[in-house]
């Protein structure tokens, strides 16, 4: 189904064409997951969450995630992108990992975990159990560790 402008579709009728190919009970947990975190499940957020959530547990980037959407004819701009990543992280349905101060991954997978970077690549879950963090400094008055990310830079064995 194609229309718009430019022979693009819309984003309701990405939602209807995304609905009407996805189980649509899918969908419905899909909204019921964006309102329990106390978001309206807009049209562009159930669009973005589908093309987020529906592949599993992953790390994806605001450029990836907007070529994906691209792919998909689903119309939206990079910086809907990054607000919708940046909304959903706010309400806990996606992590965070700053890597170093150009990349920003966001994982679908909020329980506690670490990462391996794989450099040139992407990153790779970490299972929380297998990084023991011994000892932290103490924080300073008034404030509290919220949580600890930790990223292992890896790179090709060449030996």
């Amino acid at each position: 189904m194609r229309g718009g402008k430019h022979g693009r579709m819309t984003v309701e009728q990405f939602t209807i064409e995304t609905s009407e190919r996805a189980p649509s009970d899918a969908m419905r947990r899909l909204r019921s997951r964006l309102m329990a975190a106390g978001m309206r499940p807009t049209r562009q957020r159930v669009a973005l969450g589908g093309l987020l959530f529906g592949k599993g547990d992953r790390h994806v980037t605001a450029e990836k995630l907007f070529e994906e959407a691209l792919a998909a004819d689903l119309p939206v701009s990079l910086a809907t992108v990054y607000n919708t990543l940046h909304q959903f992280t706010d309400v806990g349905l996606l992590r965070e990992i700053a890597v170093d101060g150009a990349r920003v991954y966001f994982d679908t997978n909020v329980s506690e975990h670490h990462h391996f970077l794989v450099e040139g690549e992407g990153l790779v879950d970490i299972p929380g159990a297998h990084v023991d963090v011994a000892s932290l400094p103490a924080p300073p008055p008034g404030m509290r560790i919220a949580r600890v990310d930790v990223v292992v830079r890896l790179c090709k064995d060449e030996g």
